[in-house]
Order: structure tokens, then sequence, then C-alpha cells
């Protein structure tokens, strides 16, 4: 009885460590405007500004409104690993012409797999035999997806925003041409995701 009691109480404790370390038991909620910054414009004038930032760093566009913005961009770190990075963006409005901008960034992770066809071949007096014929077929498998975390990238972000909505007391100031060619680098997250390998993501 004690070895079982003794049994008991390790399991216990290894399940409340497993609660402990799960990723989202770490939000804090702080205000630290990672995602979040204040423009003294209108809603669809920062959303506008946004979208522009966006589609200047090559971003594919797939959702634009006076309150939102969705566009994603591909990536190719590794012969058989592709990864997609998707932005999203609401504009919020304050009142007297003050606007709130939020965004996040998903990054979705897929691998190429490789599978073999095969063929039903009917046989008198036995049924159908299954053969497998000489034409594979690839296809993307997503293996991991997570929201980004690297502030640089947000930083760079709202930098970007800010070249279409200028402060207030700088709203004449023009990028110059080479801030205008500065190429936007990926965020750190996806770096570290084509290092790590992660275990496939359940289907269904």
């Amino acid at each position: 009885m004690t070895a079982i009691a003794a049994a008991v109480l390790v399991l216990a404790a290894c399940g409340r460590d497993v609660r402990e370390d799960a990723p989202f038991m770490g939000e804090s909620f702080d205000s630290d405007e990672t995602y979040s910054r204040t423009y003294e414009l209108p809603p669809a004038q920062v959303c506008s500004a946004a979208r522009l930032a966006l589609l200047g760093q090559g971003y594919a566009v797939a959702k634009s409104s006076d309150d939102a913005v969705e566009a994603s961009k591909n990536f190719q770190p590794e012969d058989d690993v592709h990864t997609q990075l998707s932005v999203r963006v609401s504009c919020v409005s304050r009142g007297n012409d003050r606007s709130l901008l939020f965004v996040s960034a998903l990054l979705d992770r897929y691998v190429m797999r490789k599978s073999s066809n095969s063929a039903s071949v009917g046989v008198g007096g036995i049924g159908s035999l299954s053969l497998p014929v000489g034409s594979r077929e690839d296809s993307l498998v997503r293996t991991a997806s997570s929201t980004v975390q690297d502030t640089g990238f947000y930083r760079r972000f709202f930098e970007r925003v800010g070249f279409y909505v200028p402060a207030p007391s700088s709203r004449d100031r023009k990028p110059s041409a080479d801030e205008m060619r500065r190429e936007d680098p990926p965020p750190a997250d996806l770096k570290r995701g084509a290092e790590a390998t992660t275990d496939p993501l359940p289907q269904g």
C-alpha cells in the first residue's frame, strides 16, 4: 500500500509539472506594447498604412478593410522545409481621431512528405490486389504552428507603418530611398523553427 501511495504521488507531481510547463501558463498579460501602438489618425487610415507596409515587404494581402488586414509571406529555409508567415492587423477606434493598432503573426512550418501511388488490379478467383506503381507524389504536411514572439519583428513592423503614418510632429517626413529599399528580415522565430525538430500536429 505504501508503494502504491508513493507511485500515485509521483504521478500527481508529474501531472502538475506538465500543466505548469504549458506555454500559455506563462502568459502575464503585461502592457508591454509589443503587439500594439497608438496613432493619432482614424482606424481606416492606420489600417491602410499597415496594408502598404506589408505590400512593400512582399506580403500577399488576402483581406483588407477599414479595421483589419490579413497578409502572408512564404519562405523556404531548407530544401524540404517550407514556412508561411501570416500577419493579422486590427485597427480599433479610440475616439477623437485616435486609433489603436494591434498586430500578431502566426508561423506555420511544413515539411515535404513523399508517398507511393498504388493501383487495384482484378484477378480472377482471387479478387483485387493493390499493387504499387512507379510514380510518387509529394505533399506538404504541417508540422508546427506558433505565434511569433520576436519583439524585434514587431518593432520593425511598426517602424515601417510609421513611414506611412508618421507622428504628428513629423507628418511631413518622407522616408529616404535607402529606407524604402531596406528589406525587413524575417522574425527570429523562423530561423529557430528551421533548426528545431518538432513533432507533427495531430490530424483531424
